[in-house]
């Protein structure tokens, strides 16, 4: 099968744990060795998250005033490069004699979607109200109450084309196992004369993958997480892991819009559009959750 694996957060840091690279580095170890036999078996392309890296670049442009901040078409494609980087040398290491190759992504969004006029997506460090209010006068930042605090936030306007879709289908018909599009992939506009231009927004990693999965024709959709899998009634005594399912059963319950809902959104396109398989659940239960033995399957209805 051809199998396009979205890696959560988790692949790279453990809730809690420091954002050292050696941390980083140990952790993307792991998961390339989790999905060494799925790789073994199946034709994989990879994508990841890229929030607290992301968070981390911009902390230390705080700390560098003599220049102005760097826009977050950059700051994405430094992560992007940083975190392929890394789960390009792991995987190399686990799997000899195999081609990986990293592949910085741009895709495409619409100048005039809803989302620019309503940013949502909190990045970077929380700031007292009264700095927030600074930045928000000299930068233009939008910015949103995060508990005590308040932080910036950013669109995230829904991806429409992915530029190096080509390139990306000849390097996985050639045996690569890509890595690309990660954090969403570089957000960019197209101008009325065809230019290619960056904006300011973040696009949700999981429509990404699914926008991905669907343009290389993908058996299967994997996003790994770190939660084994998709639950009714999260974080009550009543809670309970759905383990089949499908898009239409999907649509009678609702999750969380920061964290399982952007999923659940992802594998119920996939699978309507194409047919094919979607599974949501742990790194560690990678092989396990496309035969149904763990996590969350979805499957046509």
């Amino acid at each position: 099968m051809r199998i396009v694996v979205a890696l959560g957060g988790n692949a790279l840091l453990v809730r809690g744990e420091p954002l050292e690279a050696g941390v980083q580095a140990a952790n993307v170890g792991r998961a390339a060795r989790a999905l060494a036999g799925l790789a073994g078996d199946h034709e994989i392309v990879l994508t990841h998250g890229n929030g607290p890296q992301v968070g981390l670049l911009l902390l230390q442009a705080e700390a560098y005033r003599e220049v102005s901040p760097y826009p977050l078409d950059l700051i994405g494609a430094e992560s992007e490069g940083m975190i392929g980087y890394l789960i390009e040398r792991e995987l190399v290491n686990a799997l000899p004699g195999r081609n990986v190759a990293t592949l910085l992504t741009q895709v495409v969004v619409a100048p005039d979607d809803p989302a620019f006029a309503a940013p949502t997506k909190p990045i970077g460090p929380v700031y007292p109200a009264s700095e927030a209010e600074r930045l928000h006068r000299e930068r233009g930042w939008a910015v949103a109450p995060d508990g005590t605090y308040v932080r910036r936030v950013v669109p995230s306007p829904q991806p429409l084309r992915i530029l190096e879709l080509a390139t990306i289908r000849l390097l996985v018909e050639a045996g690569v196992i890509v890595i690309c599009a990660g954090g969403g992939g570089i957000p960019v506009v197209l101008t009325p004369e065809g230019a290619v231009r960056g904006i300011e927004a973040v696009i949700d990693k999981d429509a990404s993958a699914a926008l991905l999965a669907v343009g290389l024709e993908a058996d299967a959709l994997l996003m790994l997480t770190d939660v084994d899998a998709v639950y009714l009634g999260w974080g009550t005594p009543e809670a309970r892991p759905l383990r089949r399912t499908s898009p239409r059963a999907f649509a009678h319950h609702a999750f969380a819009p920061g964290s399982m809902g952007p999923k659940v959104e992802a594998a119920c396109r996939f699978v309507a559009e194409t047919g094919g398989l979607a599974g949501i659940g742990a790194l560690r239960d990678a092989a396990r959750i496309l035969t149904g033995e763990a996590g969350t399957l979805v499957a046509p209805d």
